[in-house]
């Protein structure tokens, strides 16, 4: 990439002493960089990783979102804290904190003798740096729960850092986990002006990995950062090849040009399972990182009624569907949220298949199949419905097409539109839908995110269940489960939420999503992060390293 190039002409008349000159000289012609400057396809050292990714890694900016990759930014950056598994909350650039009584102080004490990688320290002064950076445009992370409730922040000395809130929120510590914003930028990083929004000068974090090579929509090179403070990765090297191409990936990784494929929906459950079944590599599949859920607009008349949603969710056979649509791969859900989040491992009763108990719901709500019909009618409206999908999305069509024919059967029409995700999601906040596919956060997110948009407008979830008769009080039990200090008081509050909500079928569970990852046998210790953002790069081994 910086290799430059001369041209020679030759010297009929040189000397055995300048001939000697001019081959020297070209010996030592180039920019002066790090061998990484070649490119991905230079000698590859014998300890590194190439994986791929279906996009660019963006700017790599930890205060912004799109276009930057959330894997790529979370090896540069790190949080104060760690969301580790089961959601353990772990010490992470900030070594313990305490928490005022009250609940809306909170002291850092920042593990010392942490540098960037450029070599510059980190302390108090560059974190209030970034967090006064991010709080300039609260609009943009208004999103997450804590920006609407931080009050100030302030240097109580370098090694220690202090937040205060305008009123209790208790997953304060989840939302300093997640990968961005609130992630940590080097003093060389920042515009003169200090403005994070409109870009940065340079990548500069704390973190186990530093940005050694770029070339845009083509590749990005990653070595261990020699100023980390924590273990340093056994591996010396990540190159991300970018490939937006599904299969063009899966044929890169058999020819042996990747060692790893990784994420959700990088290759299709077919490739998968392909690869699965081939013992020339290693396969595994994540504990449940979201749940593939179906929206049913309670603010539709036709869907306000508790007993015509419930014989929705009691009309198609889930477990076939699943089974068929992603090879297995996924696991049926019968809760909106899997039980490996905080607060989740609640008894609900799912709700089973039953195609009779479906048309009896459906006869008691007045909606009757007229002699020689095919699709139930009250009131002189049939009970039809539009079911919107994302059209790049194979299982939300292969899935929307079982449910329009199960629910044909019921008397059920389903028309399916497949539209670009944009739009898609443009019309979920602006409530204009009947059926929608929809999934959760995941960690470190939920279950707090989620009961938060159950319960606050402009997401489109709230909307969603606005007909449900108790829905005041469930947003009131929302506010009191994110400001509460008591722990059981929380838990109960969050049995009582998620009680009310598999009740009520407005959120049907379809699937539990899982992260798939396919590698090279040279790769060993590898293991999903607990957090559904982070890279997978900790730990990991080659052989004989």
């Amino acid at each position: 990439m910086f290799v430059q190039h001369r041209k020679f002409s030759t010297l009929m008349l040189a000397t055995t002493l300048l001939l000697l000159l001019v081959i020297v000289g070209c010996s030592n012609t180039g920019s002066g960089s790090d061998s990484s400057s070649a490119g991905p396809d230079q000698a590859a050292s014998a300890n590194e990783i190439t994986m791929s990714w279906p996009r660019d890694i963006g700017t790599m900016n930890p205060h912004t979102y799109n276009p930057s990759q959330l894997f790529a930014q979370s090896m540069l950056y790190e949080p104060l804290i760690s969301y580790q598994k089961d959601g353990k909350l772990a010490p992470a650039l900030a070594e313990s904190w305490t928490i005022s009584d009250d609940g809306k102080e909170y002291t850092f004490k920042l593990r010392q003798g942490v540098k960037f990688s450029d070599g510059t320290p980190f302390n108090a002064e560059i974190v209030k740096k970034n967090f006064d950076a991010i709080m300039k445009h609260k609009d943009t992370h208004s999103w997450l729960g804590i920006v609407g409730v931080l009050d100030k922040t302030e240097v109580v000395d370098d090694n220690t850092f202090r937040m205060t809130l305008t009123e209790p929120y208790y997953p304060v510590l989840q939302d300093l986990a997640v990968v961005r914003p609130f992630r940590f930028l080097g003093e060389a990083g920042f515009p003169d002006d200090g403005d994070t929004s409109v870009g940065i000068k340079e990548p500069v974090g704390t973190g186990p990995w530093m940005l050694a090579d770029y070339k845009q929509d083509e590749y990005a090179i990653f070595k261990r950062n020699p100023n980390y403070w924590g273990t340093a990765p056994k591996v010396e090297q990540i190159t991300v090849k970018i490939i937006p191409d599904g299969e063009t990936r899966v044929l890169a990784f058999e020819k042996g040009d990747l060692d790893l494929i990784y994420g959700e929906g990088v290759i299709s459950l077919d490739a998968f399972q392909q690869l699965r079944d081939n013992d020339e590599y290693v396969t595994q599949l994540s504990d449940p990182v979201g749940t593939r859920s179906m929206l049913l607009n309670s603010s539709n008349p036709k869907l306000s009624d508790v007993r015509v949603r419930m014989a929705l969710q009691q009309g198609f056979n889930k477990q076939a569907m699943v089974e068929g649509v992603t090879s297995g791969l996924e696991e049926p859900a019968d809760t909106v949220l899997s039980k490996n989040y905080p607060y989740t491992n609640v008894d609900l009763e799912p709700i089973a298949y039953d195609v009779q108990k479906s048309m009896t719901l459906l006869d008691e709500a007045g909606w009757l199949l007229p002699a020689g019909g095919t699709v139930r009618e009250k009131d002189g409206q049939k009970l039809e419905f539009e079911l919107i999908f994302d059209k790049t999305d194979p299982i939300q069509k292969a899935m929307g097409e079982t449910i329009q024919a199960e629910w044909s059967g019921l008397g059920v029409k389903v028309n399916l539109t497949g539209l670009e995700l944009t739009v898609q999601i443009k019309r979920l906040k602006a409530n204009d839908f009947d059926l929608y596919f929809w999934y959760n956060y995941g960690a470190p997110y939920d279950p707090h995110s989620f009961i938060n948009v159950v319960a606050s407008p402009g997401f489109g979830i709230s909307e969603t269940l606005s007909a449900l008769p108790m829905k005041k009080e469930l947003d009131d039990q929302v506010h009191a489960a994110l400001s509460s200090t008591d722990e059981t008081k929380r838990q109960e509050l969050y049995g009582s939420i998620l009680k009310t909500l598999q009740e009520q079928s407005a959120i049907v569970p379809i699937s539990y999503i899982k992260k798939t990852a396919v590698y090279q046998k040279k790769i060993s210790n590898f293991i999903f992060p607990a957090n559904r953002d982070e890279n997978p790069f900790v730990g990991i081994e080659l052989s004989g390293k």
